[in-house]
């Protein structure tokens, strides 16, 4: 093989006619098994707790501004500043009625210094529960109970890119701050604004199965993935990687405690499969317990059902929290 570039088109015509059938035993191998409790595991079954926790902390220099205040967190310590900081708590070490005195005494609606004290001690302490659902029950939650938008604000990974809300709001043709309609929005806008690059999934399967890594035949099928791109019709195709960083992104675009379901988001690492797609959570109080509600979303399954005109027989392809997918790592960005 040569560094001759391949183009899409030669590349399909080439797989077809058999050269990515030499590794389709490693290809199903690597697709469609493992995830029962013979070869597996998957979301169901799996013991999510200890994966999703893994890590979790909060990260976020900047959690919130309320009046005319800054609320930071570093290192876990929350401190509440202007000019200059005014007070700092560690969560592991003071009472949350202490915060709740400084709220109070800076009029900051919400009390988020007693919100964040309270909340970060007791994931500190592992004094939290998970709840795990589709989307529709992890919002019903979300609207039948209490959020907590700052500790949301806090657990957010701060590496993850800042995006203009109205560059969402345009490709997902619904407001950021409606963090239920977006799920749906952001299908609808991976759909209309760009596929699934099939190509570039068998120029990586060729690579990996065929000729082991001796070339690198993906970057030849690279294009610009961040919205702007996507706006512009500058992309030919997203992979499950730049699908969920984009939908990161997307529902970070808005400060939680301005969003109608406060959420923060994770990077669901399915090594078995070479998969990755997305962890929404938010943050609750159940009778004075801290419980973090849990659902899973797949955009490539989604934007690949459209594009395969499947989605009358297979569904929207959204949902993930099901049989057909397995966490093996939660990135947080943090």
């Amino acid at each position: 093989m040569t560094d001759v570039e391949l183009t899409r088109r030669q590349l399909l015509a080439g797989a077809v006619g058999g050269g990515a059938t030499v590794g389709s035993g490693v290809a199903i191998y690597n697709v469609f098994l493992g995830y029962d409790r013979f070869t597996g595991t998957n979301l169901t079954i799996q013991d999510l707790d200890s994966v999703v926790s893994g890590g979790l902390s909060p990260s976020g220099e900047h959690v919130a501004t309320a009046e005319d205040y800054r609320i930071e967190q570093h290192d876990g310590v929350i401190s509440v500043r202007d000019d200059e900081r005014i007070a700092e708590f560690d969560p592991a070490a003071d009472d949350p009625v202490d915060a709740a005195t400084v709220d109070d005494d800076l009029e900051l609606e919400g009390g988020p210094l007693e919100e964040l004290v309270a909340d970060l001690a007791a994931l500190e302490a592992g004094e939290v529960r998970f709840v795990y659902d589709q989307s529709p029950a992890f919002f019903d939650r979300l609207e039948s109970e209490s959020t907590r938008p700052f500790t949301a604000s806090a657990l957010r990974g701060r590496r993850i890119a800042a995006v203009d809300p109205g560059l969402v709001e345009t490709f997902a043709g619904v407001d950021p701050a409606d963090t239920r309609a977006l799920v749906t929005g952001l299908a609808e806008g991976f759909r209309e604004y760009s596929s699934y690059d099939v190509a570039r999934y068998v120029a990586g399967s060729i690579e990996d199965n065929v000729i082991f890594g001796r070339r690198d035949l993906r970057r030849h099928f690279e294009s610009p993935a961040d919205f702007e791109a996507l706006v512009a019709g500058e992309n030919d195709g997203l992979f499950c990687t730049e699908l969920t960083r984009r939908a990161m992104e997307a529902f970070h675009a808005i400060p939680a405690p301005e969003q109608t379901h406060p959420v923060f988001t994770g990077y669901v690492c399915d090594y078995r499969h070479k998969h990755y797609y997305l962890l929404l959570a938010s943050v609750r109080r159940v009778d004075g317990e801290l419980v973090i509600p849990v659902t899973f979303l797949d955009y490539m399954y989604s934007t690949l059902y459209d594009d395969f005109r499947v989605r009358w027989a297979l569904g929207e392809g959204i949902e993930a929290y099901d049989s057909r997918h397995r966490a093996d790592e939660i990135r947080w960005y943090g």
